[in-house]
């Protein structure tokens, strides 16, 4: 009886955990709206985010788009990067890989590193842009310095094979190493192969020539499980007074 007591109590206070959480998240939408509504780009940001997974509101690519387009035109960079996601995967607007790169761009040029390394991708690809390799380096270069794993990958790769800039294996062991190190499985299979080759050619007396396999670019991640090369990571989540707004998780790109 005291069991079946304890149980129908547990239950009653999830329950009410549950219609709590509810609560304060339906409150959360709402607040964050009326900022959006009233211009705040940080808020139209966030409502798009909530829109695009469903968070206190039914999913909905469309109303997704149309609010972080508010956000990006007022120069909100985590909006410009989702933005330039949704155009490569055709989410709520028609795939355009132009404008695609055209707001990875806008929030590259203002430092961000996913979407850095996402231009980088469309350059060594040929999507939206010109192909140009020298490019992709360039911008998979400022995201790297800035720690993104996917970009130390790519860096690493381009190193490797010569595509881009002069082939050097230290500045490929290098970048693969970076990656590595943060876990980024291909940089870790990658830098295995090299040292495999370089004993292998020691044994020969030859010289060594790692390869550059394993590789796989791509746009996000947002994508922020693993990803691609290009996957936009999740973005840090804006607080609307007087409830934060729920924290966003990666979507992705491919």
């Amino acid at each position: 009886m005291r069991n079946t007591l304890f149980k129908v109590l547990r239950g009653g206070l999830s329950l009410m955990a549950i219609c709590f959480a509810l609560t304060v998240q339906a409150q959360s939408f709402e607040d964050t709206k009326r900022a959006a509504e009233q211009g705040d780009a940080k808020a139209q940001y966030t409502l798009g985010r909530m829109y695009d997974k469903g968070l206190g509101i039914s999913q909905n690519d469309a109303e997704a788009v149309k609010w972080y387009r508010k956000a990006a035109e007022q120069g909100e960079t985590y909006a410009q990067t989702n933005l330039g996601v949704m155009y490569a995967k055709g989410r709520g607007v028609t795939q355009d890989d132009v404008e695609a790169a055209k707001w990875y761009r806008k929030a590259a040029e203002q430092g961000d590193d996913i979407s850095q390394n996402n231009l980088g991708v469309r350059y060594e690809k040929g999507q939206g842009v010109a192909q140009d390799n020298a490019q992709a380096v360039f911008w998979y270069r400022k995201a790297a310095e800035q720690g993104n794993a996917d970009a130390q990958f790519n860096l690493g790769y381009m190193y490797n094979v010569g595509s881009g800039v002069t082939r050097d294996y230290d500045q490929a062991a290098f970048w693969y190493g970076k990656a590595a190190d943060q876990g980024n499985v291909k940089a870790q299979e990658n830098l295995a192969a090299m040292s495999q080759t370089d004993s292998s050619a020691s044994d020969n007396g030859a010289d060594a020539q790692p390869t550059g396999g394993h590789r796989k670019p791509g746009d996000r991640p947002n994508q922020r499980p693993s990803r691609p090369q290009g996957t936009p990571m999740p973005k840090p989540q804006v607080t609307i007074t007087p409830a934060p707004a729920p924290k966003p998780t990666p979507i992705s790109s491919k």
